[in-house]
């Protein structure tokens, strides 16, 4: 399986989809599946039982999985998004914005 271009704590924008154009922050990459979860994005209702955690049940909104081919990474210098350059250096690899030649952190 390939390396995916997106890493948690990432800021990316969304391509397609009903949250088009819409950017948050990755809180979870899931990498077998090639989605990652982002705050804000692809919300959705799910019914919930009275638990310890949620004594009230009831109906709560929360982020779904959304995949990685519809999300893109925001570039540092524009704030726009971008494609992924990978650089080695050594044992480590850098991230490089192919729009402005930054590095993403």
């Amino acid at each position: 399986m390939s390396k995916l271009h997106i890493k948690k704590g990432d800021t990316v924008i969304v391509l397609t989809g009903r949250d088009k154009g819409k950017k948050g922050t990755v809180q979870k990459v899931l990498v077998e599946d090639q989605r990652a979860i982002v705050e804000g994005i692809n919300m959705v209702s799910k019914s919930m039982k009275p638990s310890a955690k949620n004594p009230q049940g009831g109906i709560v909104k929360q982020e779904a999985p959304i995949h990685i081919s519809n999300l893109s990474l925001i570039d540092p210098k524009s704030g726009k998004a971008t494609r992924v350059s990978i650089k080695h250096e050594g044992k480590n690899v850098i991230r490089i914005s192919k729009k402005s030649g930054e590095e993403i952190k």
